[in-house]
């Protein structure tokens, strides 16, 4: 973001008002980042206190990845039938239920259970954060606000990252899973307060709160804004999910869905979360393993504060090509790390430093990108739904990798494993250069427009390309 569009953000544009609610709303990602680091470090201890097979241990790993995906698939209709701002208030609560089921667990059923509840939290959060804030958010500077999002999940992952550290010494991993429960409590205090969006507003006919919330995030074009969405409202013909299979919209449902399992299967969450147990295998030990995990937390904030500054202005199709393509290259420099003998101690800090270079580069593409363009380029009437599909996809695929993980590492090796993670992203750098849209600068109306206006189009055209 350049200082100038800094400025509109604290003083202009509704001043920081929409600023403060934008940046309480992206504590849905902190939430989403928190539970997704915690269980590397806590995961490391859980196997002390209770006896489990390697299935039992992927299930207790991947259980909120489950619990995700039931969240993401009811959560988007929820989001259109209750509110983005009630769903945000029903997340918090049942994340809260989640993490101190964790924290107390008795056995591992119980356990399971919890990081059911989590991960039921986690869709939901993954859905409602990045839509509630684009809906929100002056077009000119939707996209770094909407990026919030994002970075809060990598300050909730490098949050989680000192927690484990923090009782590793102990191996409290009751402490650290139950700590998941602070982030909840502020998230809830913090939207009683906050309006609903404007979009749904208008859209279940409550067009003078509409206008009461568009006057507080907007210092001119109101009026104008509130005609723009009302139009849009008038010419959909239907909410149902059948209508995201009409043809003008198939080419907007395939980026989506493409960019939701790339996201996942060039292996971002696999290295998120059994990075420690990467690291060990190098020769680290458990505790110095969490605080090199602790730098790559550290350098996935820095790099999404870097995505957010360049989004507005660059545009989200060349960071995106940029990131994937770094990630096609450290993958691949990994694998051969791994693939080489005779490192000695110093193989531990040439993983460590190839894995926070591939982070860096998820961090700048396809780790913010992926979830802003979902919550562009749908249009209102079935945007919520829309993203609960994509979302489902990115959970199913989130899923799906974290259990395979460890079953390839054991069956075909660490280096061949990364260098198929490399091979996903080759093929995810020619998806995005082929079909994804840019959508930098546009209004999310006028973005639908186009979709509609393009139904035989490609999807980049069918969005277009604008430097408005």
């Amino acid at each position: 973001m350049s200082t100038a569009q800094l400025r509109d953000v604290l003083d202009g544009d509704g001043g920081r008002f929409i600023y403060l609610s934008a940046a309480l709303a992206a504590l849905n990602g902190l939430l989403f980042g928190f539970d997704t680091g915690i269980i590397s470090g806590a995961f490391l201890y859980i196997q002390d206190t209770f006896t489990m097979s390697p299935l039992v241990e992927g299930i207790v790993v991947s259980g909120a990845m489950a619990g995700a995906a039931f969240g993401a698939a009811v959560g988007g209709r929820l989001a259109d039938r209750i509110g983005r701002r009630r769903l945000i208030l029903l997340g918090a609560g049942v994340f809260f239920v989640g993490s101190l089921t964790m924290a107390v667990a008795p056995s591992v059923p119980v356990l399971v259970a919890g990081r059911l509840i989590d991960g039921v939290a986690i869709g939901f959060a993954s859905i409602v954060g990045p839509l509630y804030i684009s809906e929100i958010s002056p077009p000119k500077i939707r996209g770094a606000l909407t990026s919030l999002n994002q970075l809060m999940v990598t300050v909730g992952i490098l949050v989680s990252y000192f927690v484990n550290y923090a009782f590793a010494d102990a191996g409290a991993w009751r402490w650290m899973l139950g700590a998941g429960m602070v982030p909840a409590v502020v998230l809830a205090i913090g939207m009683v307060k906050m309006p609903e969006s404007p979009r749904w507003l208008l859209e279940n006919g409550r067009v003078d709160e509409a206008r009461a919330v568009l006057a507080r995030t907007r210092e001119e074009g109101v009026e104008e804004e509130l005609a723009e969405i009302r139009s849009t409202v008038e010419k959909q013909s239907g909410t149902g999910l059948r209508d995201l299979l009409q043809p003008w919209m198939r080419p907007a449902l395939l980026v989506g869905l493409g960019l939701a399992v790339f996201q996942q299967i060039t292996g971002i969450n696999a290295v998120i979360y059994y990075a420690p147990t990467i690291l060990e295998s190098t020769g680290f030990g458990s505790v110095t393993s969490i605080l090199a995990t602790v730098g790559i937390g550290v350098i996935n904030v820095v790099m999404t504060v870097v995505a957010i500054a360049l989004i507005d202005r660059v545009g989200r199709r060349v960071l995106l090509l940029v990131g994937v393509g770094g990630m096609v290259v450290t993958l691949g420099v990994l694998g051969v790390v791994f693939y080489l003998p005779g490192f000695g101690g110093a193989l531990g800090w040439i993983a460590t430093g190839s894995l926070m270079l591939f982070v860096a580069f998820f961090a700048i593409g396809l780790g913010p990108v992926f979830w802003l363009l979902i919550s562009e380029i749908y249009p209102l009437a079935t945007r919520g739904s829309a993203m609960g599909l994509v979302t489902v996809a990115n959970w199913g695929a989130n899923l799906a990798v974290s259990l395979a993980f460890p079953v390839l590492t054991a069956s075909v090796g660490q280096p061949s494993t990364f260098w198929l993670f490399g091979l996903c992203s080759l093929v995810a750098l020619v998806f995005t250069y082929r079909l994804v849209p840019e959508t930098k600068g546009r209004s999310l109306e006028a973005i639908e427009a186009d979709l509609r206006n393009n139904v035989s189009s490609t999807p980049a055209a069918a969005v277009g390309d604008s430097d408005e």
